[in-house]
């Protein structure tokens, strides 16, 4: 199958503050449509009916955090194969094998830069694997 192009992000962070500067990052300035979310648990109830192409997921969140939204979104038909990439502050090397073990295309750094957020996504988008 080949690849489409990049439109939709499902993008769950649970800071306010980060949420409202990536939405404006990956809107304005990438023109991707975007459904952002606070949690996992709210992720996971809109996911289906929002179908994205690509999940954003926080790593460090309260309650439910990246890596068990991401194993909660595969029980899902819609995102079960959905390409997911990680957004952190840990970024180790053996962190990011752990990401990628999980099968994140990659991770985004935190704090990020709000003018490269989208075409870091964008990139890491074309970097995978045609499915």
């Amino acid at each position: 199958m080949i690849r489409g192009r990049l439109q939709r992000v499902l993008y769950v962070e649970d800071d306010a503050d980060i949420r409202t500067i990536a939405a404006l990052a990956l809107e304005a300035v990438g023109g991707l449509t975007l459904q952002a979310c606070a949690c996992g648990a709210d992720a996971i109830a809109q996911a289906e009916a929002f179908g994205p192409d690509l999940l954003l997921l926080d790593v460090m969140m309260p309650g439910m955090d990246g890596p068990t939204t991401l194993a909660r979104l595969r029980e899902l038909p819609a995102t079960r194969e959905v390409p997911v990439v990680f957004m952190t502050a840990k970024v180790q090397a053996s962190e990011i094998e752990n990401y990628k073990a999980l099968g994140a295309l990659g991770v985004i750094s935190k704090p990020f830069d709000p003018m490269r957020l989208a075409d870091q996504v964008k990139a890491l988008w074309l970097e995978q694997p045609a499915r």
